[in-house]
């Protein structure tokens, strides 16, 4: 088959195969976070932290939801690298921001995190924090999804229908969950642009 329609044919297949329920969950749990004042903090690391960026955006501005993304802040996580580790570093930052009960983390991840082998530390060591604290814990996953989907209140996993394509297909369906999430009537509050001109 042509690698571009194999490419949108696996799209297709990922698509189909979405745990719809557990995106209700994920919505239900975002909701909750909101009507206690709590915050939403959202992690990744590479393409992770591209895509948490961004959602943060679209929560506060859509969404009315206090959102936060620590790796925005290049200085405070270059620091913390350099002088605790890369493993604890989202730790250390969520501890400053007082991660509390009524917080919410939101995880970017193709492999969700492991302890063993020690890969994605610093979403496992964020996650263990938020379990201690009592924050809910969700996350858009891929492969099996590790210790996010292992430890959270609700976790997505992106079906691997191309073992080979693994990675692009689950960070191209966390761009468009996370859109779906915002588009949610439980969750949006304002609209998007675009559709406000009509």
């Amino acid at each position: 088959m042509d690698p571009i329609e194999d490419f949108l044919v696996a799209c297709r297949e990922t698509l189909e195969q979405l745990d719809r329920s557990v995106l209700a969950a994920m919505v239900k749990t975002l909701v909750e976070t909101r009507e206690r004042g709590g915050r939403l903090f959202c992690l990744g690391s590479g393409g992770g932290a591209g895509h948490a960026s961004h959602a943060v955006c679209d929560f506060r501005k859509l969404c009315g939801l206090e959102a936060y993304c620590p790796t925005d802040n290049v200085s405070e996580l270059t620091a913390r690298i350099n002088d605790e580790g890369w493993a604890g570093s989202l730790a250390g930052w969520l501890k400053t921001s007082r991660l509390n009960e009524k917080d919410c983390l939101l995880i970017f991840s193709v492999g969700g995190g492991s302890q063993e082998p020690p890969v994605s530390e610093n979403l496992v060591r964020a996650i263990e924090l938020a379990r201690s604290r009592k924050a809910s814990v969700v996350g858009i996953v891929g492969r099996d999804g590790g210790y996010t989907k292992a430890h959270s209140d609700a976790c997505l996993v992106v079906p691997t229908v191309r073992e080979h394509w693994t990675t692009p297909l689950t960070e191209g369906f966390q761009a468009l969950l996370w859109h779906l999430l915002v588009s949610q009537p439980q969750l949006q509050t304002a609209p998007t642009k675009w559709e406000s001109l009509r």
